[in-house]
């Protein structure tokens, strides 16, 4: 599939607008909504705008276009407001905690808390240094071990059938479970794999490539013994290129790979193509390899990959343990607590809250404003829209916002001292979203507040890079915590399981009945929190049939010992 390039076209000039002139923008809008022009004539009441901004809004046809179709006030005009603001500088909310100048949603639109009463007995709520004890010690030993074979001899056959080329979509971990499968459908071929091609991200515009993110010499010397792998083609291959295959019909392309084929599938539908051709390039990719009835080298050696081939370049570990060190600087008085961590991925941008099609505090012309951007994205085709606010929390269909998040922390013994660190790429709402979460503890960090501007320097703008750091800081917290499940919540917990690592599982179904009881006291909340996340604290869970290696790495991936 074709990567859409976006929602909309934002002229280069509009990216380079500064906050001052962009409020004074949105100040000339709220004039206009006060002082609305002429009805017959058309004029514009004087409103005092010096003449070069009036140009400036002259010339620019969003604007001109939103007043002219936006006349009545209310609600309605602070969705525009909501809606336009990422067009007149998409880097404004662009930070993760919006600490460089607040979002103007939070000054104008700023969500209340969502549960007052239960927020208030958490900033009362006193730990006993037992709970702390508890909260802070490692798992205990549970049985099991990481157990992944290496061949330590070559098990390539002299002969092979061809190369593979496979093109990838999604985030970085979709990405990272389809390169494993792509290396798994090599040795099932008995061909040589062409290092993945990642398809650039239709949301967050990202255009690193597998080498900008992952140690190449590192991923083919892990491999060497069992796959083969090259950074490129041979010269007479050189036309099998992307714009080759999504230019037209091409009898070389596998497009029909069905979700979770069998490597049977494989052998019979590539494997010709191969001999006939010597190259087959196979796209779409992701989730295309089943996780069952596949021989146990197999299995194995995806394994390998995830848990011993990929490592990110030296650059983003060395920011990843940059920022560990910090985060383990001792700067509480609780020794319980010295130099420990929560890694929390706070799973709540825009597109997240949008997708759920839940409500999350901001009232009416927040609403407006996620629909709107529903119908800009999916084309309104997003099934739980027809459903209730209510109805979907009943389901336990709603992500944690960061209050319930910081709720749910604080019922499960965390206390104000807890450093917490954030792994977002950006917080819906800015700044007044994360309020509540900021109130219970304090100590909140990020990538921005840990890193000087030249440490993030090669990092910054690219959302796979910055997802790695934070995969990376998510492998080494002492405790990991995820607002909502999804690629990364999935691909951390396995990799902490596969180490023997704390890590806390919400139980969304519980939580959503809790939330939506008003009348509960916080005690009665913080004893339900307790109960119901006993055993949910990184427990070994044996993967069942049909669930993912990715998720669930026992037994495929670890033995007893």
């Amino acid at each position: 599939m074709i990567q859409s390039s976006g929602c909309c076209h934002v002229p280069k000039e509009m990216h380079k607008w500064h906050g001052f002139e962009i409020q004074t923008l949105l100040s000339v809008l709220f004039l206009l909504f006060l002082f609305p022009p002429d009805p017959v004539r058309g004029e514009q009441k004087s409103i005092g705008i010096p003449p070069r901004r009036m140009m400036r809004w002259q010339g620019t046809a969003t604007l001109r276009s939103a007043y002219r179709h936006h006349s009545h006030r209310g609600a309605e005009f602070a969705s525009l407001l909501v809606l336009l603001l990422p067009v007149l500088s998409p880097t404004y909310l662009s930070s993760p905690l919006g600490r460089a100048s607040p979002a103007l949603f939070s000054e104008w639109n700023a969500p209340k808390p969502m549960h007052p009463s239960l927020l208030s007995g958490a900033l009362e709520r006193e730990v006993s240094d037992e709970r702390r004890k508890e909260n802070w010690a490692p798992l205990d030993h549970q049985g099991w071990k990481p157990c992944v074979k290496s061949a330590s001899t070559s098990s390539l056959s002299e002969k092979r059938n061809g190369y593979i080329q496979v093109f990838l979509d999604g985030g970085l971990n979709q990405q990272r479970m389809g390169i494993c499968d792509a290396v798994a459908v090599a040795k099932i071929l008995n061909a040589t794999l062409l290092i993945p091609y990642l398809e650039v991200n239709p949301v967050w515009q990202d255009s690193s490539t597998f080498e900008d993110i992952y140690d190449v010499d590192r991923f083919i010397t892990i491999l060497k013994n069992e796959v083969s792998i090259r950074r490129e083609l041979p010269k007479e291959y050189s036309w099998s290129t992307r714009e080759y295959y999504y230019g037209g019909v091409r009898d070389t392309r596998v497009k029909t790979a069905p979700v979770h084929a069998s490597a049977g599938w494989y052998i019979e539908n590539v494997l010709p193509i191969l001999q006939s051709y010597g190259i087959a390039a196979i796209a779409p990719f992701s989730h295309r390899l089943a996780f069952d009835d596949l021989p146990e080298d197999i299995q194995q050696l995806r394994c390998k990959v995830n848990f011993q081939a990929l490592t990110f370049v030296p650059h983003i570990i060395s920011l990843g343990e940059t920022i560990v060190q910090r985060l383990r600087r001792s700067i509480q008085t609780n020794s319980q607590e010295s130099g420990k961590f929560v890694v929390l991925h706070l799973r709540f941008d825009k597109d997240m809250a949008a997708h759920s099609a839940c409500e999350f505090g901001g009232g009416r012309a927040e609403k407006l404003a996620l629909a709107k951007y529903r119908k800009v994205i999916w084309q309104g085709r997003v099934a739980k829209s027809s459903f209730t606010d209510s109805e979907l929390r009943r389901g336990g269909k709603c992500p944690l916002t960061p209050e319930e998040i910081g709720l749910l922390l604080s019922a499960l013994g965390f206390d104000h001292n807890t450093r917490l660190y954030l792994a977002s790429h950006k917080v819906y709402g800015g700044e007044s979203r994360i309020s509540s979460l900021r109130r219970l503890f304090p100590l909140i960090e990020d990538k921005k507040s840990l890193a000087s501007d030249s440490e993030l320097a090669k990092v910054q703008g690219k959302a796979s890079l910055l997802a790695a750091v934070d995969y990376y800081l998510s492998i080494h917290s002492d405790v990991f915590i995820s607002a909502s499940p999804g690629n990364m919540h999935n691909a951390v917990l396995a990799h902490r399981t596969y180490n023997n690592l704390k890590s806390i599982r919400p139980n969304m179904p519980l939580l959503s009945q809790l939330f939506l009881n008003e009348s509960l006291s916080w005690s009665v909340f913080e004893e339900a929190v307790r109960s119901g996340h006993k055993g949910r604290y990184g427990q070994i869970r044996l993967r069942k049939p049909n669930q993912s290696i990715y998720t669930y790495p026992a037994p495929d991936c670890m033995c007893r010992g």
